[in-house]
């Protein structure tokens, strides 16, 4: 029977040795670092001590400055995976331009989103950064996490009779509405966005079940990192990437302005 391994420090177990850790590194990496000389070695030494005395923000920001251009220049090589998201946003009808500016936006979104998730999980926050600079797989996850996010940014400003159109529309709708729908209008809720008043008179809904959140952007974006975590938001865009029909949506069934008004004049009478 195998020996349990000891406890987890810092995020490494207490058996692990220079060596060990060495060797997780990228081959090109190891070789540098063991070729430095002492004086080079102490700046290496330098940074891993500030890196991990730092708080989760400080990282996420000095990873951001360090290096976002360098991520944002690869993402834009993988002409790809980048049209593919075009096409999505497009037949939601989201006006987002997917350029360097807003990748550039959203890679630090994404390390100061991972920073927020990291007060429930400290240890796996670096951990989850390095990945993205150092996999190809990762940073392909940036764009999942784009996608993802302008999917729910959109839910957030839907209302709540517009959310049980297109919850009624997916194949799993109680997996749907537990892991999307509740949370939003529970943000909703709290942040007094949405005000449900009289919810057990179906006639009194209408004074909030039709009306449209109106929600400045920058509130917006706090509203969807404080409600998601980062695996959520990535998940989400990374379902609808590999399989299509994830996320079934009918743009003009779900905003049926027509539709609406009539649900609104039934309400009154």
């Amino acid at each position: 029977m195998a020996k349990p391994r000891p406890p987890r420090r810092n995020g490494f177990y207490r058996d692990d040795t220079v060596g060990s850790i060495l060797n997780k590194l990228p081959p090109e990496a190891k070789i540098w670092v063991e070729s430095l000389p002492w004086h080079q070695r102490r700046y290496v030494l330098s940074l891993c001590h500030l890196m991990c005395a730092a708080s989760p923000e400080v990282q996420a920001e000095f990873l951001d400055n360090y290096t976002a251009d360098g991520l944002v220049s690869r993402k834009l090589e993988d002409k790809e995976t980048e049209q593919r998201v075009r096409d999505y946003l497009k037949e939601f009808r989201i006006a987002t331009e997917l350029d360097a500016g807003v990748l550039r936006r959203y890679i630090r979104q994404f390390y100061v989103h991972s920073a927020q998730d990291a007060r429930r999980q400290p240890d796996l926050y670096l951990e989850s950064a390095l990945r993205l600079v150092f996999s190809t797989e990762e940073r392909n996850n940036v764009f999942s996490y784009v996608l993802g996010f302008e999917l729910l940014k959109m839910m957030f400003r839907m209302s709540w009779y517009q959310h049980e159109k297109l919850y009624r529309l997916q194949r799993n709708q109680d997996d749907f509405i537990a892991t999307y729908i509740k949370p939003i209008q529970y943000a909703h809720r709290v942040n007094s966005i949405v005000v449900p008043k009289d919810e057990g008179v179906f006639f009194a809904r209408r004074n909030y079940f039709v009306q449209e959140p109106e929600i400045p952007e920058k509130r917006l974006i706090e509203l969807v990192m404080a409600t998601f975590t980062t695996d959520v938001v990535s998940n989400f865009g990374f379902s609808l990437m590999r399989h299509p029909n994830s996320l079934i949506f009918d743009y003009d069934h779900i905003f049926d302005l027509e539709q609406d008004v009539i649900f609104d004049l039934n309400a009154t009478e």
